[in-house]
């Protein structure tokens, strides 16, 4: 699923990939932005980002996708 995250004061959001359950997102965002710390999400590819809890505007959890079989036209 696509992860769009906007930060105070940048034009540009981070937009990622993640196999996280939207469920597991949340729980992650709302975790670091009540303890003040800092949001660390990981893309399938191994590919880091970390966010100060501080700085997040907003955070779009696009939904869920089903694993495709064959071929997409």
């Amino acid at each position: 699923m696509e992860i769009r995250i906007g930060i105070q004061n940048v034009a540009r959001e981070v937009v990622l990939e993640s196999e996280l359950s939207n469920a597991e997102v949340n729980e992650a965002v709302s975790k670091a932005i009540s303890e003040g710390s800092v949001l660390s999400m990981k893309d399938p590819k191994g590919r880091e980002v970390l966010i100060p809890a501080a700085g997040i505007a907003y955070v779009e959890v696009g939904p869920e996708e089903t694993r495709r079989v064959g071929f997409a036209h």
